[in-house]
């Protein structure tokens, strides 16, 4: 098992989500916790040779609110994914 956690501006970005938003995003962290790499998730560019950056899309059906990108960091080697941005649409 994995572990995920919130980055700073990440955690700072949830406490602004609706409560319905944010269930759906801590939902995300619990996945990413057992599947890190979750076939639903895009790869993005990433400068670090030792990680893989991602984001997994909400949609507003699933927060029950916005449209929110989690955008997330998996080190294989730590075998953590740390949630670095939340972007909640309009």
């Amino acid at each position: 098992m994995s572990h995920a956690f919130y980055s700073d501006a990440a955690d700072k970005a949830l406490r602004d989500l609706s409560p319905s938003e944010q269930a759906a995003v801590e939902s995300v962290r619990r996945a990413l916790e057992e599947d890190p790499d979750p076939e639903h998730a895009r790869g993005l560019p990433d400068a670090d040779p030792q990680s893989e950056s991602y984001v997994i899309e909400l949609l507003p059906e699933q927060t029950r609110g916005r449209g929110i990108s989690v955008v997330y960091r998996y080190s294989q080697e730590l075998d953590s994914s740390l949630i670095l941005w939340l972007i909640a649409g309009p």
